[in-house]
């Protein structure tokens, strides 16, 4: 099956040791270390391997060995993306250089005080987003929809050496009480974020083509989005070389009560990322339902 089991590789021995480095010898000493880490995922973690290739070697159409090499890549980006965020998260932002693209239209946002729905996915590093935002307005409030479903002890050591978020989480509930939450936040004003490409067995999901194939969607962030009558961008946070990264924010026409139309224009934005930046797709599992009807 396609959907996302909604938990993410790694121990906090393995954080801790990241952090000694990071903190003690500098970022790149804790990119040297991930070339370990790389390897060891690249040669004893078949099935996510398997589902990374999928998408280099079907969805991107590389070589057979081109794509390989690839798989190696996407793990050591991902792993710098996570070094990036702890190090920020940490106090470390000033090492960093960050490029606004379409500022003006969060901003906007903000000053029409209707609040507004922002969609993302899992490329690039958007969770370091809230050090963009803080530069927008000191004032800025952004509240992130999210499953609790990470690893609890991995969370709390993170949480125990980083700044204090100023991101407001609303966790996913089976009494739908998330749905209050999202017009109560909207109603003061707020920014609400969705990532719109994981899928949860038993949730109601949306099929539309990704890099030429089918593949199914979660339907809340776009039904949601399509009927608050409120404005829809597209927001990501990408790696580029350096410790710099750029935000990109992109405006989604919307019309009332057509999820499938903005499914269909958020899945060509997502494309237009990944071709820009192909190393940067982070669903490590098999997204497009493709690989066991091999």
């Amino acid at each position: 099956m396609s959907q996302w089991d909604g938990k993410s590789k790694g121990t906090v021995l393995g954080y801790k040791i990241f952090v000694f480095f990071i903190k003690k010898v500098g970022i790149k000493s804790a990119y040297f270390i991930l070339y370990f880490v790389a390897s060891y995922y690249f040669i004893f973690l078949k099935k996510s391997n398997a589902s990374i290739f999928y998408y280099f070697r079907k969805r991107l159409g590389y070589s057979y060995f081109k794509s390989k090499q690839m798989v190696f890549k996407s793990y050591y980006t991902f792993g710098q993306t996570i070094i990036d965020k702890i190090a920020i998260g940490a106090g470390m932002r000033n090492h960093f250089t960050y490029q606004f693209d379409g500022e003006e239209k969060l901003k906007k946002l903000l000053s029409d005080k209707k609040g507004g729905v922002l969609i993302s996915a899992h490329i690039g590093n958007f969770e370091i987003a809230e050090h963009f935002f803080s530069e927008i307005d000191v004032d800025f409030q952004i509240n992130l929809v999210t499953t609790d479903l990470e690893h609890s002890t991995i969370k709390k050591y993170l949480e125990s050496i980083s700044k204090k978020s100023k991101i407001k989480f609303i966790v996913i509930s089976d009494d739908l009480s998330h749905i209050f939450e999202i017009n109560a936040a909207l109603a003061r004003n707020e920014l609400v974020c969705f990532t719109g490409d994981r899928y949860f067995e038993g949730a109601k999901s949306l099929s539309e083509n990704l890099l030429g194939e089918e593949a199914l969607f979660p339907a809340g962030p776009f039904l949601i989005a399509s009927r608050l009558k409120v404005p829809v961008v597209f927001v990501y946070v990408m790696k580029e070389p350096n410790l710099h990264y750029h935000l990109y924010t992109r405006d989604a026409k919307v019309k009332h009560r057509d999820e499938k139309g903005l499914l269909r224009e958020y899945t060509e934005s997502v494309e237009m990322m990944l071709k820009k930046y192909p190393l940067q797709w982070f669903n490590y599992f098999d997204f497009w339902n493709q690989i066991d009807n091999k």
